[in-house]
């Protein structure tokens, strides 16, 4: 099995598109900082008036929470109870909602970017079968002294090897481009506010962004296993890419406009792909809970992995 994952990952940093993921990444994190570096008026700015706005804001979020008028998902109504909630914090506590930039500003604001890590790890895990198929080499695979569910579990195994691989790239190209632009920040802003359980508490900013960039990895992660799927099961990378990428883009937010009607879109995957709806927010769906997300995830990542190691070592090959 090492020798297989070992020669599938050698594969894959043969191809000169590897190396242009890996230098894209980096070029938008370098641009990012760049462009943040250049309209970041933040420190200077000095806004002796916080406290009056984020009063205001706090005043007007109540009003819209009170008015029977309004309908609204609980989603929103639970988001509306995180701002009121956070904004008196801070100004009962003194604490500004807009900090220095400094290093650990710069990682938060790329955590977003698990998305397009994702984007290009989906494609890889579109090809890695599918491309076996389409360039004919998959006979020259399949007449080595290894069975099938071995052979795809290499590349199943290759492929999550690379996702986690990109995401240290994003994580740690981040800090150092944000120390390097930024510095490392006054320690008395390292600290997240977080609103869990109905009260907002202090947690340290390094175990947040380490969370935030984990569990914004999940719909990456699953994404890419359904990607490796549908490879496995049609044996067509583009098919593979398009739903994935659309899934990506599109799937997080449709699961949003549904919840707000039905209850039965807690069962969807990307309802229960944001574990930080339990940490730092709250749930889609009103009942939800962590362990149920993390159930329903399970459901389909075997799912998944049945559909491919199925389709992959019951199936012949023609051609």
């Amino acid at each position: 099995m090492h020798r297989l994952i070992q020669n599938e990952w050698i594969k894959i940093f043969r191809q000169i598109s590897t190396y242009i993921m890996i230098g894209f990444l980096l070029l938008v994190l370098i641009a990012g900082g760049a462009i943040s570096k250049y309209l970041d008026t933040r420190a200077e700015l000095g806004n002796e008036h916080w406290k009056e706005e984020l009063q205001s804001e706090v005043i007007e979020n109540k009003e819209m929470l009170a008015d029977s008028d309004i309908v609204m998902a609980p989603s929103l109504k639970g988001y509306l109870k995180q701002e009121i909630a956070i904004g008196e914090y801070r100004i009962e506590h003194n604490l500004p909602p807009t900090q220095p930039s400094s290093m650990w500003t710069f990682i938060g604001e790329n955590a977003q970017m698990t998305s397009l890590v994702g984007l290009l790890v989906i494609i890889v895990a579109s090809g890695i079968v599918a491309n076996e198929f389409s360039r004919g080499t998959i006979k020259n695979l399949l007449i080595k002294p290894y069975k099938r569910w071995k052979i795809l579990l290499s590349k199943y195994i290759t492929t999550i090897l690379l996702l986690l691989f990109m995401l240290a790239i994003l994580f740690v190209g981040s800090a150092l481009i944000g120390v390097i632009l930024f510095g490392t920040g006054d320690a008395a802003h390292n600290t997240h506010l977080a609103y869990a359980n109905g009260k907002v508490v202090e947690q340290s900013l390094l175990i947040y962004l380490i969370k935030t960039y984990l569990f914004n990895s999940l719909s990456v992660f699953m994404l890419t296993t359904m990607a490796f799927m549908i490879s496995a099961v049609f044996r067509i990378s583009g098919l593979a890419i398009g739903i994935s990428i659309f899934l990506l883009m599109s799937g997080g937010t449709i699961t949003n406009l549904l919840a707000s009607k039905f209850e039965w879109p807690k069962y969807s995957l990307f309802a229960n792909t944001n574990l930080m709806q339990y940490i730092d927010g709250t749930p889609l769906v009103e009942g939800m809970t962590m362990s149920f997300s993390i159930t329903m995830m399970a459901i389909y990542f075997v799912l998944f992995l049945l559909l491919a190691f199925v389709f992959f070592t019951k199936r012949d090959i023609a051609n």
